[in-house]
């Protein structure tokens, strides 16, 4: 979380060694949930319906798998969790579809903040990541440097997609 960067400073400086008491928990446990889901999109959706998110899920599985097995790049994985924050509300925007809500004052302002949410949590910090692996790429080894520049080039298009989709859809209908 953002508190997190305050009260470790140290992150900021070393995205790879540096992270604080809980973090690799944390990095873990969001591991074990994009598995879980992984699996459970497997089992219940058809695979045209789901496929880009289980690439998505792919791609963070190995991301953050490295990072809970070296014990390294887990201040990364951490930055990378705040674009989870707008998840809270593209899940609520989901729901309030399904409930058919769409013509309501709460989908409305769900949708402004939900592209609120989506410039500063996944685009700002996708751009941010990708920002300080390029002016870091000499202190990352070439392995994980590829594994973190091929997962840029991977979730970066699909959240610039996913964000025309939301604008298209819920403003210019």
């Amino acid at each position: 979380s953002p508190c997190r960067f305050c009260l470790h400073p140290g992150l900021y400086e070393d995205l790879m060694g540096t992270h604080p008491p809980g973090a690799h928990s944390l990095v873990a446990v969001s591991v074990g949930y994009f598995l879980e889901d992984f699996v459970d999109m497997l089992c219940n959706q058809k695979l045209h319906q789901s496929w880009e998110l289980l690439f998505h899920h792919s791609v963070v599985i190995v991301c953050f798998g490295i990072a809970v097995l070296l014990h390294q790049y887990v201040g990364f994985a951490l930055v990378a969790l705040l674009v989870e924050i707008n998840s809270i509300f593209l899940h609520l925007r989901q729901i309030l579809l399904m409930a058919n809500l769409v013509h309501t004052t709460c989908y409305r302002l769900n949708s402004i903040i939900n592209l609120g949410t989506y410039v500063v949590f996944r685009i700002a910090t996708l751009a941010w990541m990708t920002r300080w692996l390029f002016l870091n790429r000499e202190n990352v080894p070439p392995a994980t440097y590829a594994v973190g520049t091929v997962g840029m080039a991977i979730m970066t298009p699909m959240n610039i997609i996913l964000f025309y989709r939301l604008l298209r859809s819920d403003f210019f209908k």
